[in-house]
């Protein structure tokens, strides 16, 4: 099993001497706190530690938020020394992988259970999309080869590079400041293949969030077009406003919903989802999840859907899109879409077949491409 394998790697001995403040920041992740929050305030009060010493302390945050299950009952301190030791591998699904109940039921739906939660228990790669309207993915390689980061370039995303350099300093560096780059999953970028937006066309970006795929959309027009970016959350709108400015990207922000009158000719929906795709990205976030959360999610998803179609303009292509596995927020959502909409034809996009299910969705996952999970559905609208 990779996930719990890697763990062998660690300098645990850079913890001696550590135990005082590694041993409650663990009881507070075991209580709930994030992660990730409780590493930042550990490192900020051990500014001095050593690089293994910090590689230590996070990995044995992360990894007793995450293995907290199978490493058994006991404090934080106990789980990490059982962690350090390797405990035995129990026989249960549930209990050798480290999930809570509902979890394991999700996953068991899958055709690759065991891959794919051995898969979520890994840390994902950090990759970048070279930002189009100031660099192409070469160059950008050569530049940050010479600021000291090695890169290879992505499998599926034309714009990709995987870095392979150890946890470098990616906003301290000079492309960053120059908007050469963003950082963003190649499952992610793949989403924005899809819409393939053309240069001249209107653009609408129903969730855009804090504008990750809405500027790879802007990249793709060529400054010639528009991105439309809406959302709800109109702080994360302010940030995209910020990012678009670095990365030379025009882009005219509606707020929470799109003028009446606008007929874009491609229309992403990156719908609010449970996010199951994306858990390797946090490894305790399992354990803060409710699902019942999750059951207002299809009926969501669907509205947004009624809006994208109601903004669509003759020929135009419509993505739907989740980073989430589950079929009642993906597969099931797009029939009912479809059922209510049979104007609309359902495109098998040109990507490759690997990613394309028998019924044309795209599918990503982390144990086969090496991405975070991701969903799609392509439609056309026909022409006047």
């Amino acid at each position: 099993m990779k996930g719990f394998d890697r763990l062998r790697h660690v300098p645990w001995s850079a913890l001696e001497g550590l135990e005082s403040a590694v041993g409650p920041a663990l009881d507070d992740v075991l209580a709930g706190k994030a992660a990730d929050r409780v590493l930042d305030r550990l490192l900020r009060k051990h500014k001095d530690a050593t690089a293994d010493q910090r590689t230590a302390m996070a990995e044995a945050l992360f990894g007793v938020g995450l293995w907290r299950r199978r490493l058994g009952d006991g404090t934080g301190l106990q789980k990490l020394q059982r962690l350090i030791d390797g405990h035995p591998e129990p026989a249960s699904f549930a209990d050798r992988f480290s999930l809570p109940d509902w979890l394991a039921a999700e996953l068991q739906r899958t055709d690759a259970p065991e891959e794919f939660a051995d898969a979520l228990n890994q840390p994902g790669p950090i990759c970048l999309r070279a930002n189009r309207l100031r660099i192409d993915r070469d160059a950008l390689a050569r530049q940050l080869a010479e600021e000291g980061v090695e890169t290879v370039p992505g499998r599926l995303a034309p714009d990709c590079l995987v870095i392979t350099s150890s946890r470098p300093n990616l906003y301290g560096l000079r492309a960053w400041n120059e908007g050469l780059f963003e950082v963003q999953d190649e499952g992610s970028q793949l989403l924005g293949v899809l819409v393939d937006a053309q240069p001249g066309d209107d653009v609408l970006d129903l969730c855009a969030g804090a504008g990750g795929k809405t500027l790879q959309l802007a990249a793709q027009l060529k400054g010639k077009g528009r991105v439309h970016a809406v959302d709800l959350d109109l702080a994360r709108l302010e940030r995209l406003r910020t990012r678009a400015t670095r990365a030379g990207a025009t882009v005219s922000i509606h707020g929470r919903a799109p003028p009446p009158g606008l007929r874009a000719n491609r229309v992403l929906v990156d719908a609010p989802c449970s996010e199951l795709g994306a858990l390797r990205r946090g490894p305790d976030l399992r354990w803060r999840l409710d699902p019942k959360d999750f059951e207002p999610m299809p009926a969501l998803q669907r509205a947004l859907l009624e809006t994208a179609v109601q903004h669509l303009a003759p020929s135009g292509r419509l993505v739907y899109a989740t980073c989430t596995f589950r079929p009642e927020e993906n597969e099931a959502v797009v029939r009912d879409f479809e059922r209510a909409h049979p104007q609309l034809t359902r495109v098998r996009p040109d990507v490759d077949a690997q990613l394309l299910d028998a019924d044309g969705f795209l599918r990503t996952w982390p144990h086969r491409h090496g991405t975070d999970a991701f969903f799609a559905s392509v439609h056309a609208a026909p022409r006047l």
